[in-house]
């Protein structure tokens, strides 16, 4: 296939992409970016199973921010959309909208993505693998930087999870759509029910591997303003996963 500046692919949101609501799932939105990414890099030459091979890096996730306009539901079809931005010395930014089949734009996404050598586990420049674009699309999904989450209260514990196998990708780790399904089991249902989450950005600070217990903490202090803040810390030496901030809008 032709490299392309764009890529969209359509989807049929499934039962197991929904939720009790018969809403679009927040991980599943996270799994139709990360595959369409996937997909994206395969076409410019840069997917998991070249950049492997030579110069042996892999694809890894640092941060991401996904606004919902309207939630997609069950047995909705959609399209997913992708573009990269020019890249950075170590980073490389990539955009996404999720369209109805009309062209509505649903939901908008922005994310941040490094190279690691497979090796050393270490951060690679974006250097190191060759990319040739078709040609760089300006526009943004969202026009805003991606900043650090920060809590402004004191942090509650809400539970701790236990990485288990089914919860690693073929990076070894934690895949970034079960970090979503972890921050969303904060929430109970009455929460899930009254409450349309807006906004949400995860930056994702360490590798989860298996056997790690990750203690998820909340900070409640903002909520009045429609705010959350969730952090995951690793139980066995306190380095911190993950952080993220949710933006939210009460129902009821």
């Amino acid at each position: 296939m032709k490299p392309v500046a764009k890529l969209a692919k359509k989807y049929q949101v499934m039962v197991s992409d929904a939720d009790f609501t018969k809403k679009l799932k927040m991980s599943a939105a996270f799994n139709y970016f990360q595959e369409i990414a996937a997909l994206h890099a395969d076409n410019l030459g840069i997917g998991f199973n070249t950049i492997q091979k030579d110069p042996g890096v892999a694809w890894v996730l640092t941060r991401m921010r996904v606004d919902v306009i309207k939630y997609p539901v069950w047995d909705q079809e959609i399209y997913a959309e992708t573009w990269p931005q020019l890249p950075r010395k170590y980073e490389f930014d990539r955009d996404y909208f999720i369209k109805d089949l009309d062209g509505n734009i649903m939901v908008r996404a922005i994310s941040t993505w490094a190279i690691i050598n497979i090796k050393t586990r270490r951060l690679e420049k974006t250097e190191a693998i060759a990319i040739e674009y078709p040609e760089i699309v300006t526009e943004r999904a969202i026009d805003c930087k991606l900043t650090k989450p920060r809590a402004s209260g004191e942090l509650e514990i809400s539970y701790k999870r236990v990485i288990g196998c089914s919860d690693i990708d073929i990076n070894g780790h934690l895949n970034n759509s079960k970090y979503i399904d972890f921050i969303m089991d904060c929430f109970t249902m009455e929460d899930v029910k009254n409450n349309f989450v807006k906004s949400i950005q995860v930056n994702y600070i360490s590798e989860a591997l298996p056997g790690d217990t990750i203690v998820l903490y909340k900070d409640n202090s903002m909520t009045d303003t429609g705010r959350l803040y969730i952090e995951g810390v690793n139980e066995k030496d306190d380095s911190i996963i993950f952080k993220c901030i949710i933006l939210f809008h009460k129902l009821r």
